[in-house]
């Protein structure tokens, strides 16, 4: 079941069970987590979110954490969220997100789960700029028809085929050429807010938190990461995730529904 909201699109998969949000990372969309929520069935019903600037979902003028963060509150406390605080799983920029949500709209959450990312500016921007760039330098009205020429020409720049796939997701046919999905102009321009962390005051969330780090990745370090990470969530608990690098919820889906099953209590009878 779909629903678009005037800022925030989401879909839902279950019926039944502990409810959860999901909130995806940079070039992403909601149905990234699909095969998540679907392993989550019938313990819990899911609510894939497309955050602003990517999906269905609205653009703005630019990227503010506190900004993103209250708009998808508006949408949790009309809608999902209406009968009492859900669960929040949250990756990368999605990460950052769920926990500015957290501490700006304690009410709306239970348990966060925050996935590979840390309270802190910085990270490997380069690599996501690259691809940005990348991504705009296809001539989209020069394809046509052919979605398949978007990947050759991606291809010059990107060599791994499951990154492409991952990128052209945001590709959409519109009459006879295409159109991104996602506002590429402002997530390039504002690349360094993406990379930040806005200041949240002396905010903290006192509910349990579930850390999770891919052992092949850099975003999270912990001797460096871990003392905010505590001041702002007390109640921490880091897991680190063997095989996996950034995406780790794509790269080793079994962990990472396992870590969620146990954190969110979905398999006590």
């Amino acid at each position: 079941m779909s629903s678009t909201a005037r800022a925030v699109s989401t879909t839902t998969v279950g019926e039944s069970g502990a409810r959860v949000v999901f909130l995806h990372g940079l070039f992403g969309q909601g149905k990234n987590f699909t095969q998540i929520a679907k392993a989550l069935e019938p313990d819990a019903r899911s609510l894939l979110v497309d955050l602003p600037n990517h999906g269905r979902s609205t653009w703005t003028d630019r990227f503010d954490y506190a900004e993103i963060a209250d708009l998808v509150a508006d949408e949790l406390r009309t809608g999902f969220a209406a009968d009492g605080p859900v669960h929040v799983v949250g990756h990368s920029m999605g990460g950052k997100v769920a926990m500015v949500l957290a501490l700006r709209h304690p009410d709306l959450v239970d348990r966060l789960v925050v996935a590979d990312i840390a309270p802190a500016s910085g990270g490997s921007l380069g690599e996501f700029a690259y691809l940005l760039d990348s991504l705009a330098a296809i001539d989209l009205a020069s394809l046509g028809r052919r979605r398949g020429e978007a990947d050759e020409r991606l291809a010059e720049r990107v060599d791994d085929a499951r990154v492409r796939g991952f990128l052209l997701q945001n590709l959409r046919a519109h009459g006879d050429t295409f159109r991104w999905r996602a506002n590429l102009d402002l997530l390039r321009r504002e690349l360094p807010a993406i990379g930040g962390f806005p200041d949240v005051g002396d905010a903290t969330f006192d509910h349990p938190v579930l850390w999770v780090a891919g052992d092949r990745s850099d975003y999270i370090r912990p001797d460096e990461h871990g003392p905010v990470m505590r001041r702002l969530f007390p109640r921490t608990t880091l897991v680190t995730v063997k095989g996996a690098g950034h995406w780790v919820h794509s790269e080793q889906p079994e962990a990472f529904v396992s870590a969620l099953r146990t954190f969110l209590g979905l398999d006590r009878a």
